[in-house]
């Protein structure tokens, strides 16, 4: 894993304590709320319905477990006991006090942490696959480039102040598990005739009220002209991007409105410019960070397979955790563990602070001291030897931690909605639990098999309703909340955006909504192994808009 530098540390120790002051002077009444801010902005902090909410970078979703126990001692010391997990793989608490925040962030600085760069109008912290470094299908780890785009992006004085915020997802295989085509820009591996490893470069993708999939800019970009193509693509959209409607100033707008063909024109002829100068990226550079993620000192000789059928007959529950939580690695002998923060009945996404010291403990003695959290909102083991699979289960069984259903209908994105968010116009974690509960049959949901439903509380789209296989869209009507179905979303390499189905459902109606769509799906699956968006893209809207309201 990376590794502060000098300049790392000092860089967030003065940030710190400049961040300090301004909250002293905010308590003391000598700066207003509106002119504390975008103070508060450029270090994490929010004002939400009820309190302060701090959000804490997780660069491309890795860290240790000695940031996992500072978590979990923010959430006991500063917090109500419990943090948040994000889509951009970050972490919220939803409750700090502000005049703990400084302390908050000095405590976060002694483990190489910080909550620069989580909002405002900046490049936001880089995404990538949560599975990066062990996954059996990559070409190559996105993370050093990800470090790489992180260390550019950091405060750079060309792009504080963009139109408005700004977002890349990164993925080093052929699978798409980073969303990377709805995010501002999108990287994921390629390769050239030559058989050299680069970067496909899509541009324009994004959720919220108007979500749009981004398109190929550039097929093949190499490492040393990377920093170079991002850097003229950004300027081209801090140059010509809205400022006049926040609304119409992602880049997406600019891409729709301008065209790919004029914006890739203008974006070429600033590459044109730098290319070769002191943007172009040093092989040795890409070798030293590249040297921060090599990776562990696997074991060999160790068991390399696992009788799925065989332990889902003597312990079922295990069996079911084997089949949905553990994903193939590249190295035989060892897997990937999702760990669902999904439980049923529970708010999607949340760790109490002893979930994340057991989490910790367990990342050190099984995965190497090292976690990933998942812009689906679990956290990730990356590399667990086969043989120690079992010891981990029933470590996460002790923690409440040992839910099978990671891709399964309950395992479901949802954002704070207006629970805790000032900008939500209706609740989301209720319907999901709600959901939760409705399809809480293990076997059903083994039955059901991969169906993605998220949720979100407003128009933002944070809990990517729109790329759900079953979307679920809260909006405010009459005083009262009402809630919006799509069909056919996608977030992977095959991306496509749900489309509304009919008329919305009251709160309590959704879940029987839900129970419909899924009823229609396995009456008309041509087989078990026909997954939901399979079933949906080859029968289209209409037997599940019938089913729903019927011939009205």
């Amino acid at each position: 894993m990376y590794r502060y530098d000098e300049f790392d540390a000092a860089f967030v120790e003065g940030r710190t304590a400049q961040f300090a002051d301004q909250v002293a002077r905010r308590l003391s009444g000598e700066l207003s709320e509106d002119q504390f801010r975008p103070l508060r902005l450029m270090n994490g902090l929010y004002l939400q319905l009820h309190a302060y909410m701090l959000r804490i970078a997780v660069p491309y979703g890795t860290l240790n477990s000695r940031q996992m126990r500072k978590f979990a001692h923010i959430a006991r010391t500063y917090d109500r006991g419990y943090g948040h997990f994000t889509t951009r793989q970050n972490i919220q608490f939803n409750w700090p006090k502000l005049r703990d925040v400084p302390a908050i962030l000095g405590e976060l600085a002694s483990v190489e942490m910080h909550a620069i760069q989580t909002s405002g109008n900046c490049i936001r912290n880089t995404t990538a696959d949560q599975f990066a470094g062990a996954a059996a299908d990559e070409i190559i780890d996105p993370r050093p480039i990800a470090e790489i785009i992180r260390q550019w992006s950091s405060l750079h004085p060309e792009f504080t102040y963009l139109p408005r915020k700004f977002k890349i997802a990164m993925t080093g295989a052929p699978n798409d598990r980073a969303a990377i085509r709805f995010h501002d820009i999108g990287l994921q591996a390629a390769t050239n005739g030559a058989g050299d490893i680069g970067w496909e470069v899509w541009v324009g993708g994004g959720l919220g009220r108007t979500p749009m999939i981004a398109k190929l800019i550039n097929s093949f970009v190499p490492n040393e002209h990377l920093l170079a193509y991002l850097e003229s693509i950004m300027r081209v959209y801090n140059r010509y991007g809205r400022r006049d409607n926040k609304y119409k100033a992602r880049i997406k707008i600019l891409v729709h409105e301008e065209g790919l063909e004029t914006i890739k024109g203008q974006v070429e002829a600033e590459f044109a410019e730098v290319r070769g100068g002191v943007l172009t990226l040093p092989a040795e550079e890409v070798d030293r960070i590249t040297a921060y993620f090599a990776p562990p000192e696997f074991k060999t000789g160790t068991a390399t397979k696992i009788d799925v059928a065989y332990e889902s007959i003597i312990d079922p529950a295990y069996g079911r955790w084997l089949d949905h939580n553990i994903n193939s690695h590249r190295q035989p002998g060892y897997a990937s563990v999702t760990i669902s923060l999904k439980p049923i009945g529970g708010a999607p996404g949340d760790a109490t602070d002893a979930q994340m010291d057991a989490v910790a403990d367990i990342a050190e003695r099984y995965a190497f001291d090292e976690l990933r959290v998942s812009h689906e909102q679990n956290l990730v083991l990356p590399h667990v030897a086969i043989s120690d699979l079992r010891t981990v289960y029933d470590a996460l069984v002790a923690a409440q931690l040992a839910e099978g259903n990671a891709g399964l209908i309950t395992d479901i994105i949802c954002c704070p909605g207006m629970d805790f968010c000032s900008l939500a116009t209706a609740r989301s974690i209720p319907i999901a639990q709600e959901i939760g509960r409705k399809f809480a049959s293990a076997e059903r949901q083994a039955d059901i098999g991969d169906l993605k439903i998220k949720i979100s509380g407003c128009i933002n789209a944070c809990g990517h309703h729109h790329v759900a296989h079953i979307g679920i869209l809260g909006v405010e009507k009459k005083g009262g909340e009402l809630y919006q179905i799509t069909l056919g979303g996608d977030a992977t390499e095959n991306a496509s955006v749900g489309k509304i189905i009919g008329p919305g459902f009251e709160a309590e109606q959704v879940p029987d909504a839900i129970e419909t769509l899924v009823d229609t799906y396995i009456a008309r699956r041509t087989s078990a192994d026909e997954s939901f968006i399979a079933a949906y893209r080859r029968l289209g809207e209409a037997p599940f808009k019938e089913a729903l309201y019927g011939n009205a």
